[in-house]
């Protein structure tokens, strides 16, 4: 089951944190990396595994896909519902046991969900089950300064950040390949916005890549799903016989020697 279900409170918080400056960068960062790891094409089904009031199902559904959510809080699924309307289909639900057929979507997405999730591994091997192209993870990064903060806010005031465990790049490529196995994985990391912790993470990364820098405050991650079949093999514990006569040559034989039959019966009626 999900480890924190959304009420009307920590909604509240929740989105009271989105439409904050860094909220905002956050969501920047989040659509950018969409764009760049998953590459969606206009026409494909995408599920938002975790959709809560639809913010992201807004703009995926601005770059032509099929918009598809489900939340285990019935009051984010009809936050959700009032602002998408017939727009989006949306159903309230698990991510550890998602109401989808196999391979119903081309691309599912966690953004500031698995955070939240008692069981990641399961949800994120059922968005393997119900996605047959690629599977994407948006998360805060646990080795960032502005992560170790906005954590250390929920030990001193109400914060929404005090129910949630930050993963790092490791741990959630670890996480991608027990779910899929070898699968290529794709991610970036990047610090937010212009704030003082958004600058003390820009210190991390000055010196490498800053997409593949560990210690951004935003980390996104995306999976190609691969499907592979694996044969066992059994040694045969009995021996083989010499095989018969098969049945075709048996039936041709039996007319060839009927032909033959009837063709001397003729020549003794002439003689």
């Amino acid at each position: 089951m999900m480890g924190h279900i959304f009420d009307i409170s920590s909604a509240r918080l929740f989105e009271s944190w989105y439409h904050s400056p860094q909220g905002k960068a956050m969501d920047e960062l989040i659509n950018g990396s969409i764009l760049g790891l998953l590459n969606p094409q206009r026409g494909e089904r995408v599920l938002d595994i975790g959709c809560g009031e639809g913010n992201h199902l807004l703009f995926l559904g601005s770059l032509g896909l099929d918009i598809n959510g489900i939340d285990a809080s019935p009051y984010m699924i009809s936050r959700a519902r009032e602002r998408l309307g017939d727009r989006c289909t949306l159903k309230t639900g698990m991510a550890e046991d998602l109401p989808f057929d196999d391979n119903e979507f081309d691309l599912a997405v966690f953004i500031n969900t698995l955070e939240f999730l008692d069981d990641p591994l399961q949800a994120l091997r059922e968005a393997g089950r119900v996605a047959k192209r690629k599977v994407f993870i948006g998360t805060m990064n646990s080795l960032s300064w502005h992560c170790l903060s906005r954590k250390s806010m929920g030990f001193f005031r109400k914060s929404i950040f005090k129910h949630v465990r930050f993963y790092n790049i490791w741990e959630l490529k670890s996480y991608m390949q027990m779910a899929y196995g070898d699968v290529p994985i794709s991610w970036r990391c990047a610090p937010v916005g212009s704030s003082i912790l958004g600058r003390m993470d820009k210190l991390f990364i000055e010196r490498w890549n800053i997409q593949h820098c560990p210690f951004g405050s935003f980390l996104g991650l995306s999976a190609k799903i691969l499907y592979r079949q694996k044969t066992e093999q059994h040694p045969l514990k009995v021996s083989l016989k010499k095989a018969g006569q098969s049945i075709a040559r048996g039936v041709t034989m039996k007319k060839i020697n009927r032909v033959k039959r009837d063709h001397r019966d003729e020549r003794s009626v002439s003689i």
